[in-house]
């Protein structure tokens, strides 16, 4: 018995000294990641270092008390003034001062300001109630008012639309309410039947006349005149112009169409401008000819390929380039 007990109680020192070394590398690890963090941080709770706690902000290394006013609370946001104030208070020049309610008014959902109740309007101080007139009612936001179907709002009333006769109620008209029928057309506060020339029809225009010729006419003041095409000439169904066009290869002349002479080493342009015709390229214009660009020594043809321009560094002087 005797020697087994000192066999015992040296396993059980070895044990104890094998655990305590064991410990050790990780007590010395935790005096080291707090030595390096510093007065009012903590830990990451995620991969290495630390954080300033709530109401602090990193200044050199430490973590420096950032200045919250009375009636304020921090963010924990790292950017901006990192505070806020509280409910009922709003921020002016770096301090919170609490606001009154008007009457008839409610806190906004941020609680920084105050809205009006519905049926009243907000000014800067005060909910003003709003005076619907009679034949009126409450807008959808509730501050204003709209006048009923049929009414108009004329300053602080709604006015009664009185529609003439043809006519019939429009809420949407910039007339006062009402729009004139089918066949009729707005003259002062009465609607007037459109008088309608001779192979015209209606439009479903408001404006102008209310009427518009059939094809082949055209509109000359009140009437609708047969439009004469002539030869070598169609139709244009257009509300300007003559009403016809000429056919290609020809360009008008008062009120006929005349064929378009084009020269030898031209081509036709379908322009009622000018002449109707261009040189192509390496020819100019001559009279009612194309003649062939003479390119004198150090020259060659222009961008426009009907004249010529001086090599660089020459320049033109009459019909030969001379070097600068």
């Amino acid at each position: 018995m005797n020697r087994t007990r000192p066999a015992y109680q040296i396993f059980m020192h070895s044990f104890l000294l094998l655990t305590l070394l064991a410990a050790a590398p990780s007590v010395v690890f935790a005096q080291t990641s707090s030595s390096g963090t510093p007065e009012n941080a903590t830990e990451r709770h995620y991969g290495s270092g630390w954080e300033c706690n709530t109401g602090f902000r990193e200044s050199g290394g430490a973590c420096a008390a950032i200045n919250i006013p009375a009636n304020a609370f921090p963010t924990g946001d790292s950017y901006g003034k990192g505070w806020e104030c509280d409910r009922g208070y709003r921020e002016d020049n770096a301090v919170c001062i609490a606001f009154a309610l008007p009457a008839n008014a409610y806190m906004n959902a941020a609680g920084d300001g105050w809205k009006c109740e519905r049926g009243f309007n907000g000014t800067s101080d005060s909910c003003e109630l709003v005076k619907v007139p009679a034949d009126g009612y409450l807008n959808s936001t509730g501050d204003g008012w709209k006048c009923e179907r049929q009414f108009r709002a004329v300053k602080d009333n709604c006015v009664s639309v009185k529609v003439p006769e043809n006519g019939y109620y429009d809420a949407s008209s910039y007339r006062g309410g009402w729009e004139c029928t089918h066949g009729y057309q707005a003259v002062n506060e009465t609607c007037v039947a459109i008088k309608v020339p001779a192979h015209g029809h209606l439009t479903n225009s408001r404006s102008r006349s209310g009427w518009v010729c059939e094809r082949g006419f055209k509109a000359t003041n009140d009437s609708c005149v047969a439009v004469v095409v002539p030869e070598n000439g169609y139709f244009v169904d257009a509300t300007y112009g003559d009403g016809w066009k000429c056919n290609r290869g020809f360009r008008p002349s008062g009120k006929t169409c005349e064929a378009v002479n084009v020269p030898k080493n031209a081509y036709f342009l379908d322009s009622n401008y000018g002449s109707g015709w261009t040189c192509i390229r390496g020819f100019e214009s001559s009279g009612q000819a194309c003649t062939l660009v003479k390119i004198p020594e150090n020259g060659h043809l222009d961008y426009s390929g009907n004249d010529w321009a001086c090599d660089k560094p020459y320049r033109r002087q009459q019909n030969r380039c001379v070097r600068s």
